[in-house]
């Protein structure tokens, strides 16, 4: 089980370096794209993937004017997210070369949706960890077109 996407599995944060070219905006990594996704105003997405650290584009991604559908497809924007990081070559093989692991985005900062927290404050139970899943989805549409 990987249970931190740190160190050799930076990777798989969504905080990664890793360029996603959509709709004409380049974003910087998948936090910038998914935080911009939230709204449908193309200055504020603009603006999102101008900032200069995926901290500051999530922190400006609570901010805009939320589009109307953002609940009912933020996990669909997650997955196409991660599907374009990882139409990078050397991205996919460090995923697929992560075996048949559970990926658990493990962290303290209370994300029990897309993560799993661990501080033993308030945390007591599981996240969903809905990125994990995704990633093990990706990783084994991945291993099929090998």
């Amino acid at each position: 089980m990987i249970v931190e996407f740190d160190g050799n599995y930076a990777f798989l944060s969504n905080f990664y370096p890793s360029p996603i070219y959509h709709e004409g905006i380049t974003y910087p990594t998948n936090e910038h794209f998914f935080q911009a996704m939230k709204t449908l105003d193309i200055d504020e997405r603009k603006a999102i993937a101008a900032a200069e650290a995926p901290g500051l584009a999530k922190r400006m991604g609570r901010n805009v004017k939320l589009r109307p559908d953002w609940e009912k497809i933020k996990v669909d924007v997650m997955r196409l997210g991660l599907m374009l990081k990882f139409t990078d070559a050397a991205l996919a093989e460090k995923l697929i070369a992560t075996g048949n692991k559970m990926l658990v985005e493990g962290n303290w900062w209370h994300d029990n949706t897309w993560g799993s927290c661990y501080c033993e404050k308030c945390c007591t139970h599981p996240g969903r960890n809905l990125l994990g899943h995704l990633l093990v989805d990706l990783r084994e549409e991945l291993k099929n077109n090998v």
